[in-house]
C-alpha cells in the first residue's frame, strides 16, 4: 500500500513530497512515540522547527 502512496505523489510537474518522521516524548509515561507527516519539500526545514 505504501507503493501506491508514494506514486500517486510523483506526477509530472507537481510538488515533490518529503515524508518527515519525528520522535515526540510523552510528558506522562516519558516514552517516545513516533509522528509521521509528508509535506511539501521546501517546508520540511519549518516543519522540522516547530
Amino acid at each position: 500500500m505504501a507503493k501506491k502512496v508514494v506514486a500517486t505523489l510523483k506526477k509530472e510537474g507537481g510538488v515533490t513530497y518529503a515524508k518527515v518522521i519525528r520522535a515526540v516524548k510523552s510528558d506522562k509515561t516519558g516514552a517516545y512515540s513516533f509522528k509521521e507527516e509528508m509535506v511539501p519539500t521546501p517546508m520540511v526545514q519549518e516543519t522540522l522547527k516547530k
